[in-house]
């Protein structure tokens, strides 16, 4: 299987993960009228079917190697496919709850305030299971990144038209943050130990996790809304190829950022918490789209703006301090 042996690749591994874990979600936004539980059906194909892609390539470049996808999967201890399997079903839960804020709040409040607090609760739990990196830096750039969340939320306060609709939407997305933080441990434990899964194999197990818990998650989500009136299983049938395309096209946007983000944790001189880390930066890319490219900002007046600048600095400066945390480590 391949994985990095030089920091800068690892490196830009975790920065594309960063990348693709904060614009998935677009695909979410492309068509207004299709609710998100039923694009998270597609979404959902989409991070199996790139489990199975990545697996039987880039987990496959040498099939009689031990690591190799297969021989990995078959040796692997009943200890690690449970985590990884676990890791899935959290995630999935924690992800159905941001699409849900998303639908409420927008990307630029759901991302920062989620995926930020999933950094914070990740990142430590992460660096309790594997101390790799300067934890100074480490932790510092965490802090940063609180500092960020906070702006945003305050912004997010400030622009809301509804009092109701804007702790709705800071509810869902505090709820997902923790939720999402407590996925990557599990991952993590299953890429070490005794009989440990490699890290295309533990996106397999993981995405397995995740699809089977979508069944009875992503249903209840359909009969009780956060929003709307409620759907049955026949209204997935109702869209055209094109809206299912754009959904199996977020899951596969995400599963590549995770495949990144799972195979530079792998790497000795990275280690998951910051990998997982860097990787959640996504706030700082899906900020970027939802002000910038859905205006979800609009009307927005001169304290909200320089409440966003300051989340904009503070994200990038935090980001910086995590990136640099393995080469002083």
């Amino acid at each position: 299987m391949y994985t990095p042996h030089a920091y800068p690749v690892a490196l830009l591994m975790m920065l594309f993960s960063m990348l693709c874990w904060g614009s998935w979600a677009n695909t979410e936004k492309i068509d207004k009228t299709w609710r998100f539980e039923l694009y998270y059906w597609d979404y959902m194909w989409g991070i199996v079917l790139c489990a199975l892609l990545f697996g039987l390539t880039l987990g496959r470049t040498n099939p009689a190697a031990p690591a190799s996808f297969f021989h990995s999967l078959d040796s692997a201890s009943l200890r690690s496919l449970a985590e990884a399997f676990a890791g899935g079903m959290i995630f999935n839960l924690g992800n159905l709850l941001l699409v849900a804020a998303i639908s409420v709040a927008g990307m630029a409040v759901a991302f920062p305030l989620g995926a930020g607090l999933a950094l914070v609760i990740g990142a430590v739990l992460n660096y309790v299971i594997s101390p790799v990196g300067n934890r100074w830096l480490l932790f510092g750039g965490i802090l940063l990144i609180c500092a960020a969340i906070a702006s945003n939320a305050i912004a997010y306060r400030g622009l809301s038209k509804s009092a109701r609709a804007g702790t709705k939407g800071i509810i869902l997305s505090l709820l997902c943050g923790v939720v999402i933080g407590l996925f990557y441990p599990f991952v993590a434990k299953a890429l070490t130990g005794e009989n440990h899964l490699g890290p295309y194999t533990v996106y397999f197990v993981f995405a397995l996790g995740a699809l089977v818990s979508n069944f009875p998650l992503n249903y209840a989500f359909m009969r009780r809304p956060v929003t709307g009136s409620r759907l049955s299983i026949g209204d997935y049938f109702q869209a055209s190829r094109a809206v299912h395309a754009w959904g199996v096209l977020g899951g596969l946007i995400w599963g590549t950022g995770t495949i990144c983000s799972f195979v530079a944790a792998y790497t000795p001189m990275v280690g998951p918490a910051t990998s997982f880390s860097l990787g959640e930066g996504n706030t700082m890319i899906s900020a970027v789209w939802g002000v910038f490219v859905w205006k979800e900002f609009r009307g927005a007046n001169t304290e909200v703006k320089r409440l966003l600048a300051l989340m904009f600095a503070l994200f990038v400066l935090g980001l910086v301090s995590i990136a640099l945390a393995p080469v002083f480590g």
